[in-house]
């Protein structure tokens, strides 16, 4: 049924519209309002309230006449004393018609009967009911009871329009990607408080929700919004020309949403975009992809978290998609710009430190990946990343020499010279940069780390006990040596004198490094010290005195270590995981990406208090059994580079993907390693299948 009307009491007033229009009379009726509604005096059988037309008011007679106008009330409200005193409204002006509309219409912010409270706000296309209201300057909403919004005013009118009952809705669901036609979308306001007079400051109200500021946005820089179905199709449950029941048919792609509405009484249709169409994808599908695979995060795990919401989203087909055509190529495009200026930059550097260290897929001698790295240990950048796959050469035991000279050939391509390298003691790459007569340093943890894992082994014999009270003045030793020597000469003495220094002797025959620098004091703890000729002793000096140890003493890096390249490492775990599998071009763009987070985020400052002090965290490693350390905390983390493809993704790679594509496929990709092997037909593998328990006897 249609909801009722109520007609103005007035004599001879033909205005026919609903009661949101007329302004209920104070009981009892006045003598100036009984003499202009009746012409005279009222009838004895005068109802108990009597309705006036709003048009028969001046405009001095209402208090809040703009703010009606505007769309910020609901009802006129009369100031106190006035009367009625035009006659006959039978053109109503072009501002009363305006307004009208604006109560006959639902507001776009707020599209829900009186009696409802919820908000049903949501995103509404630019062109969706333009026809159907006057003002888009201002995209807030009326005064309606909401919940989390303070009290509003009372509507003037007790009576409300009843909503017709529901006809059922289409549902239409599709996983690929198809061209739809479609508006750039909105997002708007939530109801402002009823205490808040928009009168007073409209410009003030409608500069954030301006409609131009919003449509003139790049698709990916709008804010978005989880909105649910029930609220969203409550926009397009009634037709905004005849108040009945509309045909709703939805269709989705991935996260889009398409609404066609159509009315079967008044034939009046429109068509709702949730995002807008870049060529033929929609825009939010794309910026999922591309800020899941930017941000080094697994899609099957955010499907799981998306499925626990109730949150449609993309098949992995269309991940896969957005990835060949869009992100890898806009990967690959953004490293190697990176990569350019940095190497322009070391062009024109002198005394260039380098370091190189290779990290695998997996551990031990099975890999099927490796990842070579080159950093500039004076800025701790990656000005160079390799992958290799094992069958590229005789194995994965191989991978790191030739990750080496293909990094080095890219330096020299680009005219870049150095003065050394520090890396591991990995035997091809020391044979390499022996023939190669290159300089290279080793890094002192890596050393350490090995001789310290003997040392204790030694220390837990019984007859090796006093061992554990130098391990850790070992440690410090071999980094003092480093860091203090000036020469391979020099750092071989200091390092052989803890054999002297454990037997409290403190002057040295060698003349490089004769004696301790350290004061001389008197040792409370007698009985810490060595003897010569003791089993521990013996075993101690074994160690310490090996033949390639020392040779690896002579190559101590003094001042630029590897201890950054670690941390990379570390970075890439983040987007390449050990346990999860990846192509060749997969994990090539995800190790750039986790090279152009580590470099814009390699000199972050250290976060301070609210009161300017730096800021520490205590660390309690395991490596030292209980004893804490000081950490200076970093400040946050930046991620420019993500939105950086974001504008290189949706301003230039979908409009013209062909030469970032082009430069993707420069790029040598090896063969799988399953390629020399034929692949046996499915159905006989299966047929052949049996379980180990049933293989039968032997």
């Amino acid at each position: 049924m249609a909801p009722k009307r109520l007609r103005c009491s007035v004599v001879g007033c033909k205005n026919e519209h609903g009661c949101r229009h007329l302004v209920p009379t104070s009981e009892p009726l006045k003598t100036q309002w009984i003499s202009f509604v009746f012409e005279g005096d009222a009838p004895p059988d005068l109802p108990k309230c009597v309705y006036v037309c709003s048009n028969h008011f001046t405009q001095d007679c209402f208090v809040n006449e703009g703010q009606y106008k505007a769309g910020f009330a609901t009802k006129l409200i009369l100031r106190d004393g006035s009367v009625p005193t035009v006659r006959d409204p039978a053109s109503p002006s072009a501002e009363s018609s305006s307004s009208e509309e604006w109560a006959k219409v639902h507001h776009v912010a707020c599209q829900t009967d009186t009696t409802q409270i919820c908000t049903v706000g949501t995103q509404l296309s630019i062109k969706t009911l333009r026809p159907h209201y006057k003002s888009t300057g201002t995209q807030t909403a009326m005064s309606c009871p909401d919940i989390g919004v303070g009290s509003s005013q009372p509507l003037l009118s007790s009576t409300s329009k009843k909503r017709p009952n529901k006809r059922s809705r289409l549902k239409l669901v599709e996983e690929e990607e198809d061209p739809f036609g479609g508006s750039s979308s909105l997002i708007t306001k939530e109801p402002i408080d009823s205490t808040y007079d928009p009168v007073d400051s409209v410009t003030a109200l409608t500069k954030p929700t301006d409609v131009t500021m919003q449509s003139s946005k790049p698709a990916h820089k709008n804010a978005t919004y989880i909105v649910y179905e029930s609220c969203l199709l409550e926009l397009f449950e009634q037709c905004p020309e005849c108040y009945r029941v509309s045909d709703v048919r939805t269709r989705r792609v991935g996260t889009f949403l398409s609404v066609e509405q159509r009315c079967p009484d008044c034939d009046f249709s429109r068509k709702w975009n949730s995002q807008p169409i870049l060529g033929s994808t929609a825009a939010g599908n794309l910026q999922l992809s591309v800020a899941l695979y930017a941000s080094g995060a697994s899609f099957f795990k955010l499907k799981k978290i998306f499925r626990a919401m109730q949150l449609k989203m993309i098949n992995y087909e269309t991940f896969r998609n957005h990835a060949r055509s869009y992100i890898e190529p806009a990967v690959v495009h953004s490293w190697k710009t990176a990569q350019d200026g940095m190497l322009q930059q070391l062009r024109q550097q002198q005394n260039i430190v380098l370091g190189g260290d290779l990290r695998v897929n997996l551990p031990g001698h099975s890999a099927k990946f490796g990842s070579y790295s080159v950093m500039d240990l004076k800025t701790s950048t990656i000005i160079d990343l390799q992958l290799l796959q094992s069958n590229e050469d005789r194995g994965s035991n191989y991978m790191e020499k030739e990750g080496l000279k293909r990094s080095l050939d890219v330096l020299r391509a680009h005219s870049v010279t150095f003065d050394s390298i520090v890396t591991d003691r990995h035997p091809h790459v020391q044979k390499f940069l022996r023939e190669t007569n290159i300089t290279q340093y080793y890094d002192v943890w890596c050393i350490e780390k090995g001789l310290s894992k003997k040392l204790l082994k030694i220390s837990q014999s019984k007859e090796c006990e006093k061992l554990r009270k130098w391990l850790r003045s070992i440690k410090n030793h071999i980094h003092w040596t480093a860091a203090s020597s000036s020469s391979g000469q020099e750092r071989v003495a200091k390092w052989t004198s803890i054999l002297n220094h454990v037997q409290d002797i403190h002057t040295h025959e060698d003349l490089v490094f004769p004696r301790c620098l350290h004061p001389q004091r008197t040792s409370r703890d007698k009985s810490k010290w060595l003897r010569a000729g003791t089993p521990v002793f013996c075993r101690l000096e074994k160690v310490l005195t090996n033949k390639r140890i020392l040779k690896d003493v002579e190559k101590l890096s003094p001042h630029h270590q590897t201890s950054s390249l670690e941390a990379f490492h570390s970075v890439i775990r983040r987007f390449v995981p050990k346990n999860v599998v990846f192509a060749f071009l997969g994990m090539l763009c995800r190790l750039y990406l986790a090279a152009l987070h580590f470099n814009e985020n390699a000199g972050r400052p250290q976060a301070t208090t609210a009161a300017g002090e730096p800021l520490y965290k205590i660390n309690l490693p395991k490596s030292k059994k209980g004893q804490c350390t000081a950490k200076p905390v970093k400040a946050d983390s930046t991620f420019h580079y993500v939105d950086n493809l974001m504008d290189l993704i949706f301003e230039k790679v979908v409009m013209d993907p062909a030469p970032y594509v082009d430069e993707v496929l420069k790029i040598s990709t090896p063969e799988d390693l399953t390629a020399q092997f034929e692949k046996p037909d499915k159905l006989e593998v299966i047929a052949s299948y049996v379980s180990r328990f049933n293989q039968g006897q032997v």
